[in-house]
């Protein structure tokens, strides 16, 4: 496939996003990513530690060390694939967003759709 000229904007193959998770630790971040991509339902997980998160809960102030989970999939996987991180997921209310990707090297981008084909 040939690049783009510069300035070119790559297109999608098919909506895609990036989905953003906060868990409890780096294992729990491992665990739950390692799940998501045997299940196809991300096509890569990027595991951030050492992550230090303010926020109220339940009225209180609450200072924690967490992990980031950045996941990679299709956009119309995003609702099985976060039905699958609160199953799996430690918090009662966990963190699980989802951004919609709008350029990117075209041959990541295809194999995101590749990696998660068989998926939903």
């Amino acid at each position: 496939m040939p690049l783009p000229r510069l300035g070119e904007p790559l297109s999608l193959p098919e909506p895609l996003s990036l989905v953003y998770v906060t868990a409890s630790s780096r294992d729990e971040a491992m665990s739950l990513g390692r799940a998501l991509v045997v299940e196809r339902l991300a096509a890569c997980a990027n595991v951030i530690p050492g992550v230090r998160s303010i926020y109220e809960w339940q009225g209180e102030l609450v200072e924690s060390d967490e992990a980031v989970l950045l996941l990679k999939t299709p956009s119309h996987s995003v609702a099985v694939l976060i039905e699958r991180v609160v199953a799996l997921h430690s918090y009662d209310v966990p963190c699980v967003v989802a951004l919609s990707l709008e350029q990117g090297y075209a041959p990541f981008l295809d194999w995101i759709v590749q990696q998660t084909r068989s998926a939903v």
